[in-house]
């Protein structure tokens, strides 16, 4: 039986890869912000502090995986708790825990978006995420938009789980990420109920090749196997879940 802990596991595809991962038997430590194993705002410092001593005292031998599934969608306001959640709280709370995972030469799969190659490295808002600067980052988001705040945090998260692949390799920690498309689950049904932004992606949905939107169990069934011992070769990868829209997108790109 495997130990593996998750952020965000109380709904949409956190929950469904949770309940995967019990239904074989693992165990899955659960930090969510209002139901889990442990109960954390990942917003701030303390809640993100508080999620990993949480862990670290219910898996003190080692986890075989962590998952920071956590995440807030494009419509959340302010949108620096865009910012805060999906990128600075990911990457606190696997810092937080990369001796524990390597105790068990265990793996980090991250979450990101097929949604992430849409804004460039370069924007200013994914370069204050990469250079460690909540302040400036936050500060930056606000003069911007929702889909700048979601599509970036998921470019910068990405591009530092790149960066650190090597490093966290040496050491025994395998690190991927996957890349859903439009999924249905409780974050999506906000965004398409938004005024500004429902409508565009219903739209988007509806000119995805293969099926156009995603169940949850069709991205835990992935996440599923990146964590297990089959993919054990697999290490900074971004696998796109998507029907197709990466390639629809960036047919050039690989």
């Amino acid at each position: 039986m495997a130990v593996y802990a998750m952020t965000g596991g109380a709904t949409g595809i956190g929950a469904e890869l949770k309940r995967q991962l019990r239904q074989q038997g693992h165990q899955v430590i659960s930090v969510d912000i209002k139901e889990g194993d442990i109960i954390a705002d990942l917003s701030i410092g303390e809640g993100r502090q508080a999620a990993v001593d949480g862990i670290r005292e219910l898996a003190p031998h080692g986890l075989d995986g962590f998952i920071p599934c956590a995440g807030l969608p494009p419509v959340a306001k302010p949108l620096s708790l865009i910012a805060q959640v999906n990128y600075f709280a990911v990457v606190a709370t696997v810092e937080g825990l990369r001796d524990l995972i390597a105790k068990k030469r265990g793996s980090v799969l991250l979450v990101a978006s097929n949604s992430a190659p849409m804004i460039g490295t370069d924007d200013p808002f994914v370069q204050a995420c990469l250079e460690g600067d909540e302040a400036a980052a936050c500060a930056e988001i606000e003069t911007r938009d929702g889909h700048t705040a979601y599509a970036g945090s998921k470019r910068a998260i990405t591009i530092w789980m790149r960066r650190n692949v090597v490093e966290y390799a040496g050491g025994g920690v395998r690190m991927n990420a996957v890349a859903p498309g439009i999924t249905m689950t409780p974050l999506t049904e906000q965004v398409y109920a938004d005024e500004e932004l429902g409508q565009a992606m219903k739209q988007f949905g509806e000119m995805v090749p293969w099926g156009g939107t995603a169940q949850p169990e069709q991205i835990a069934n992935v996440m599923r196997f990146m964590l297990s011992e089959e993919a054990d070769f697999v290490c900074g990868s971004i696998f796109f879940v998507d029907g197709g829209s990466d390639a629809m997108l960036r047919s050039d790109d690989f």
